[in-house]
């Protein structure tokens, strides 16, 4: 098979271009821009376009498929001339389905966990030695790509994006894999510049249920109003199994599970927080369906120790520590600052968050974010106007941000330089930082900033 990648520099695409290497597969790629570590990753293998830009020469009538990722643009030249030679154009989803057809495919969707829930049954799945394929949105410890396609595996972990396929397929990505298996974590609307109303971001994942194989399986979260009616009205052939948070404790910073099958008895986690609780209850269930039993999967889940940038501890010692997360959205931030709080009661909260997406910058949805960050001691919030103005977007001002987040307990920042001063001047003594972002804060180094914090 002979493969060229369009776009093959971003996260996803370098990983993919990656995975089609390992099995064996002539892969091309090409894009305008390259960074790292996608760069590095390229070149180690020998798959790193001998130069940066498109040409359409890298186009030919030998190529077997040609992949579109969603950094190329409609009008790309070796898009165009694909279409001209009539070869077969996947978006990366579509090829991802293509390689895993004849596998029992587990989708994971959900606005939130779904990075987390699959690398939990990844996890489980990994420590009993199954092999399965898979693709997941962060790197993962232990695994060396984010996307793994093999002819053996008879298992596919995929993670389900509700955000578009590609630049000439305007269709949900997670609408394409068509699961066996398929897992609803929570509906809270976002991506306002591709899903205008709730309404129409809602009616993604009905679709989505709707599109579950023949007699397999929805896993939902039943304690989502939203996603509990999804579940309830999915078709009659479905088997529907709902879930919700498992009984647990927190001793000295810890949380344990607390009614789990002997021999396990107690079963202490290296994560917490009642969204990881959903998240693991969503991937026990998952995998009781591909043959692992309860106490298989509280065996292996205690050695879990997350997913990059989801709750993730930068440093600690005995008196404060550092996160860093993934979160972005409004319900996101409520759940992420909850969590620490409720897991280190004793201590203060600062949690930070950058406004970097479409969603989170328009004047119409910041609205949503009122009350999010309530159970921060201190809650600041940055935003870049630069960024603003490369969305195309209205501009917001400080004024707005902080009515819009409500509560006394927030300030805003547009320069994080500033921000940063800030946060090194504090004495974090009994007290927790959390940072939230997509982004990185305009670089923003979380582990430096670890170092400072807690020496």
């Amino acid at each position: 098979m002979k493969v060229h990648l369009i776009a093959i520099g971003g996260s996803a695409m370098h990983n993919m271009a990656i995975a089609m290497h390992k099995k064996g597969f002539t892969v091309t790629g090409s894009d305008d821009e390259i960074f790292e570590p996608s760069k590095s990753r390229l070149a180690k293998l020998n798959l790193l376009p001998a130069k940066e830009g498109w040409d359409i020469n890298n186009i030919h009538k030998e190529l077997d498929a040609v992949i579109l990722g969603m950094h190329a643009r409609a009008d790309n030249p070796e898009l165009l001339k694909a279409q001209e030679l009539g070869l077969k154009i996947y978006s990366y989803p579509e090829y991802i389905y293509e390689q895993t057809k004849d596998k029992t495919r587990i989708v994971v969707g959900g606005s939130h966990g779904k990075t987390t829930i699959t690398a939990m049954i990844l996890h489980v799945l990994n420590y009993h030695k199954i092999d399965c394929d898979y693709m997941v949105g962060a790197q993962l410890q232990g695994f060396d790509t984010m996307v793994k396609l093999t002819k053996e595996a008879k298992i596919a972990i995929i993670e389900g994006d509700e955000y578009l396929s590609s630049p000439i397929d305007r269709r949900p990505k997670f609408h394409l894999y068509k699961p066996n298996i398929a897992i609803i974590s929570g509906v809270a609307w976002d991506h306002i510049n591709v899903f205008p109303t709730f309404d129409n971001y809602v009616e993604q994942f009905r679709i989505f249920a709707d599109l579950i194989e023949p007699n397999g399986s929805l896993v939902y979260c039943e304690l989502d109003e939203q996603v509990n009616k999804v579940g309830e009205k999915a078709r009659k052939d479905i088997h529907k199994i709902p879930y919700g948070i498992p009984k647990y404790k927190i001793e000295d910073g810890a949380t344990i599970l607390t009614n789990c099958p002997l021999p396990i008895a107690n079963c202490q986690l290296q994560v917490f927080g009642e969204h990881n609780l959903m998240n693991l209850n969503a991937a026990r269930l998952c995998c009781n369906q591909v043959g692992i039993s309860d106490v298989q999967f509280y065996q292996a889940i205690q050695s879990f120790t997350g997913a990059a940038k989801r709750l993730e501890l930068i440093k600690k010692n005995s008196v404060t520590a550092v996160y860093k997360d993934f979160a972005h959205s409004p319900s996101k931030l409520k759940a992420t600052t909850q969590a620490v709080k409720k897991q280190f009661p004793e201590r203060k909260l600062i949690a930070c968050m950058e406004l970097h997406t479409f969603s989170s910058l328009n004047e119409i949805f910041l609205k949503e974010y009122d009350g999010s960050m309530a159970f921060a001691d201190e809650a600041f919030v940055y935003f870049n106007p630069h960024t603003i103005e490369h969305k195309k977007l209205k501009l917001i001002t400080e004024n707005q941000v902080k009515q819009a987040f409500g509560g006394n307990n927030i300030k805003v920042y547009t320069d994080s330089k500033e921000l940063l001063n800030d946060l090194l001047k504090m004495d974090f003594t009994t007290k927790n930082l959390l940072m939230m972002s997509s982004g990185n804060f305009d670089g923003i180094d979380f582990k430096e900033l670890g170092e400072k914090i807690v020496p």
